[in-house]
């Protein structure tokens, strides 16, 4: 074929790609308006309209001529660097979908926003009952497309599903990396608590403290961070989570009147994730080389402003009379050291997304551990809530009181994410990685948070991270960002020297 047809059919994929962006980016606005402002009553019929643009988009992608044009494409010699990074994810993106039968997208995509609907109200009375039987049979089509996908790429089943999350990442890397971190995590867990139980006393911070003013503050501190309200919002979920497109952020947060740190810190985490998507190269943003590249990468970016940055000294002490102004706090509860005490807080408790950086780690590892077994078949969802109750026993010494505390905490497993868990611990190893490089690279980074400036830190992510959108792999852009392959280390050191030396 000449140069000059394969060139038109690189073009011709560009073409049908912005398409499908437009298609993706319309189901993104539409899971926010789910989870956020819309009738109950209507639930149904958004389903409906889920299914169909997951069908459009499907059919789009997995067209005949699509396998024609990619072969037709890889011809062409006249292709940049970023081209050729693009054509690759193109035939990524396509070799994943083609694995989906359209009859199992349409009928996975039903399920999954009808399961969602029943954990939202299943969760809100701990009614778990209601909620098996439809989970069990979201996890039926999960294991069809799993094993779809396993066919197509040679791969387990659970490694077919985790490369959706995280290109080119298997379970035996993660193997690796949570048995480095069960070594030492128990124990640094518990040495961390006695030395905070001898430390001085952690007065209690008093409210109520009302919701207007804890939104006020969260918006004031994402506008600190970088976020763009003329490109996004703030609204209310059930569970946190960031959305839209990056021109269209989307934020949700939940609040607590007796406790604003777990909201504020909720805010920050979301912050990083829509930071991300809006600095990802604009020119290619239409393109799936411009994507994010994995949710390794995507948690490494929301955990690096909220435990790493956001949890310094320096920038606790900026915060702390603004917190103290914005609630009339009165008193040495208030005082920056008292704060900084309630943020690093190390104590085993049973909701993830309140968990401390410490003891994180080891509700991820629960989590990978039970999916993994519903994915092979070796669990059920009626033995779900005793497996996660014997878990959280054994790996943090603590038993939920009911399933709302337990199994139901979390809206991954509702809404279909089976292969998404354990890149939230490996994106917090990322995020201890980057902030050490971020430190070598400008000396006053902390100083600079310390008087609430963000823009070196967000300079650094944007250059070495945000800007490579999916040119690399998850492991090449943190081994070029840092200099080093992703491991246990540089988390370990930040753990000890944050929370032991002092």
């Amino acid at each position: 074929m000449s140069e000059r047809n394969s060139t038109a059919a690189y073009e011709a994929l560009k073409a049908r790609f912005e398409r499908l962006s437009a298609l993706y980016g319309a189901q993104a606005v539409l899971h926010w308006d789910r989870a956020t402002m819309m009738p109950e009553g209507g639930a149904g019929a958004r389903a409906e309209q889920q299914a169909v643009i997951s069908l459009i988009a499907h059919e789009t992608l997995t067209a005949p001529e699509v396998a024609e044009l990619l072969v037709a494409a890889r011809e062409a010699d006249g292709l940049d660097e970023w081209s050729r990074a693009n054509l690759a994810e193109m035939a990524r993106v396509h070799a994943h979908a083609t694995a989906t039968p359209s009859s199992l997208v349409t009928r996975l995509s039903r399920q999954k926003s009808h399961t969602e609907m029943v954990w939202r109200k299943a969760r809100a009375v701990n009614d778990y009952a209601s909620l098996a039987p439809e989970l069990d049979k979201l996890i039926a089509l999960v294991r069809e497309q799993a094993a779809a996908k396993a066919d197509a790429f040679g791969l387990s089943h659970y490694d077919a599903l985790l490369d959706g999350y995280d290109p080119g990442r298997r379970s035996a890397d993660i193997d690796v990396l949570f048995a480095e971190l069960e070594t030492f995590l128990p124990g640094l867990l518990q040495e961390v608590m006695e030395h905070q139980a001898a430390g001085p006393e952690r007065l209690p911070l008093e409210g109520p403290f009302p919701v207007t003013q804890q939104e006020k503050l969260g918006r004031e501190v994402m506008d600190l961070i970088g976020f763009d309200f003329a490109h996004g919002r703030l609204d209310v979920s059930l569970h946190p989570f960031s959305g839209g497109v990056p021109d269209d952020s989307r934020i949700t947060t939940r609040y607590d009147e007796a406790d604003f740190t777990e909201s504020l810190m909720a805010v920050i985490h979301e912050t990083g994730h829509s930071l991300y998507e809006r600095g990802l190269p604009a020119e290619w943003r239409s393109q799936p080389v411009g994507r994010s590249r994995g949710m390794t990468i995507h948690e490494s970016q929301s955990l690096l402003f909220e435990m790493q940055a956001a949890r310094t000294e320096g920038f606790i002490r900026f915060l702390a009379p603004r917190l103290k102004a914005a609630f009339g706090g009165e008193g040495p509860a208030w005082a920056p050291e008292n704060i900084l005490r309630h943020y690093r807080k190390v104590e085993p408790g049973f909701i993830r997304v309140q968990a401390d950086e410490v003891s994180y780690p080891l509700h991820v590892m629960l989590r990978y551990r039970l999916e993994r077994a519903m994915i092979a078949g070796e669990l059920t969802a009626a033995d779900l809530p005793a497996a996660w109750n014997e878990g959280m026993e054994s790996l943090l010494g603590i038993r939920p009181p009911d399933d709302a505390a337990g199994c139901m905490q979390d809206i991954h497993w509702p809404s279909g994410s089976f292969g998404y868990f354990p890149t939230y611990t490996l994106g917090a190893l990322a995020a201890a990685q980057l902030f050490e490089a971020a430190k070598r690279e400008h000396g006053g980074l902390e100083a600079a948070l310390g008087q609430g400036d963000f823009q070196p830190l967000l300079g650094f992510v944007r250059t070495h991270v945000h800007g490579k959108g999916a040119s690399r792999t998850p492991d090449e852009i943190i081994s070029e960002a840092t200099g080093s392959p992703l491991g246990t280390a540089a988390f370990k050191a930040h753990i000890e020297a944050r929370y032991l030396d002092n």
